[in-house]
């Protein structure tokens, strides 16, 4: 079932938004091999292509879906194990920032994206409807492991329309 506006932070509702399935693990497990299909088909030197000045490359928009899947299911984790914890934001321009990702193989980069999904996906399925509803906090406001689980599918899909509008166009 698809998580409820009360289940995140507004911020994240047009990635949820742009998830209508109610299995997320089946839209998790197409969504991975639509991505690597799609980034297959771009090569190294287009992957370098940047739409304006100081905008991020497709290798870098890459990159940072990998950072933020791992940081994702990290916190999907952490709230999943009752974690009391409060959980924190990132910069997503400081971690593309001070990556490497323009050094390393546009290949590899998808080669990571890949295997971290797989692991996302198994991490998903491990869990219990009682572990999917657990809620946690991120930056004082509550958020549920199934609306963890929906914001990755949507943050990877939103960016994947990005390249598509501003990339290959």
């Amino acid at each position: 079932m698809k998580p409820g506006e009360n289940e995140y932070a507004q911020y994240y509702k047009s990635y949820v938004d742009l998830i209508s399935s109610e299995n997320i693990i089946e839209v998790l497990e197409k969504q991975l091999n639509e991505t690597e299909e799609f980034f297959k088909s771009i090569d190294e030197e287009k992957s370098n292509y940047r739409y304006a000045e100081n905008k991020w490359s497709i290798k870098e928009v890459l990159g940072h879906l990998v950072d933020s899947e791992r940081i994702f299911a990290c916190r999907a984790l952490r709230v999943s194990r009752s974690d009391p914890n409060q959980l924190v934001t990132f910069d997503e321009n400081l971690f593309i920032q001070e990556s490497n990702y323009s050094s390393i193989s546009f290949k590899d980069i998808l080669d990571e994206f890949i295997l971290l999904r797989k692991s996302t996906i198994m991490m998903f399925k491990g869990m219990t409807d009682e572990m999917m509803l657990r809620k946690g906090i991120i930056n004082g406001i509550d958020i549920t492991v199934r609306a963890i689980a929906y914001i990755i599918a949507g943050h990877t899909l939103h960016h994947l329309n990005v390249i598509k509008e501003r990339y290959l166009n």
